[in-house]
């Protein structure tokens, strides 16, 4: 999956934080969503402009994320 098709970070929207292609929905967001327990079916469907392939984008650039260290705190 190449998520740089789907996420992207703009100044203008959000300050700058990474979103969905097309939308005002960040990453954060829609982490958040699956956090509290919503289904890919809830989000795809309250967010319409959203698709499978966008939200696949989104588990594939928290999975860079994370492989790259940019996640990881200190204890």
């Amino acid at each position: 999956m190449e998520w740089r098709k789907h996420i992207i970070a703009d100044e203008t929207v959000l300050l700058g934080k990474p979103t969905v292609k097309g939308t005002r929905v960040s990453v954060e967001h829609i982490i958040g969503l699956l956090a509290q327990g919503w289904t890919e079916k809830q989000i795809l469907e309250n967010y319409p402009r959203m698709n499978q392939e966008s939200l696949q984008a989104v588990f594939s650039y928290i999975q860079e994320c994370l492989k790259d260290g940019l996640l990881y705190t200190n204890p």
